[in-house]
């Protein structure tokens, strides 16, 4: 009979902020850099870390992430981040880049789904929400997998942590969340095997 495996306990983050938060642009997968307030963010999450015992940061690779990543693993003295296609932001397709205010005209129903963050909205060119869950949790288990018995920081996107919110409240991927991980704020969960569980 195999040993149940170690968990790995992954601390999950949200980037810090940058203008197309502010301004209310559906960013996606378009590089955006961090502002003056989320490299401030950057160091605040820092300041919780520093008793963690971190071994290694993954990110996703988009600049928000990364720089996100590189100012708490060089703060902590860790390695340079590792970065993790599937812990990318969900790929919004046609309407990246459009501010909601502009998408108010366009298309009206398309922001209320938005602004309600329902994951089973369509977005044209883009992820459905099955394809976006899948490579989610399957990011946090494959990063998990080579550090078992260790703790490792994820700086990832908002609508990724919805995905890994609603997995670890049992909810469906379909359910719509009446909270919104803030700029910063963090998640620890325990991973084994296939099995995430929140911490």
């Amino acid at each position: 009979m195999n040993p149940a495996p170690a968990a790995t306990y992954v601390c999950v983050a949200r980037h810090g902020e940058t203008d197309w938060n502010v301004s209310g642009i559906l960013q996606g997968w378009l590089d955006v850099p961090l502002n003056d307030r989320g490299r401030r963010q950057a160091y605040e999450i820092l300041a919780g870390f520093a008793h963690s015992g971190f071994s290694k940061v993954y990110s996703s690779p988009l600049v928000r992430s990364s720089e996100t990543a590189e100012i708490i693993a060089r703060s902590l003295r860790l390695p340079a981040p590792e970065f993790h296609d599937g812990l990318k932001e969900r790929n919004f397709g046609a309407i990246q880049g459009i501010p909601k205010a502009e998408l108010a005209e366009l298309n009206p129903v398309l922001l209320q789904q938005i602004l309600k963050r329902n994951p089973a909205t369509f977005f044209e060119q883009g992820e459905s929400m099955d394809e976006f869950a899948e490579r989610v949790l399957a990011a946090i288990t494959d990063i998990a997998e080579p550090n078992s018995g260790k703790r490792i920081l994820a700086i990832t996107h908002g609508w990724t942590m919805d995905v890994i919110t609603r997995h670890i409240a049992g909810l469906p991927r379909s359910a719509m969340l009446s909270m919104k991980r803030k700029n910063g704020e963090c998640v620890w969960l325990d991973v084994r095997g296939k099995s995430i569980r929140p911490l």
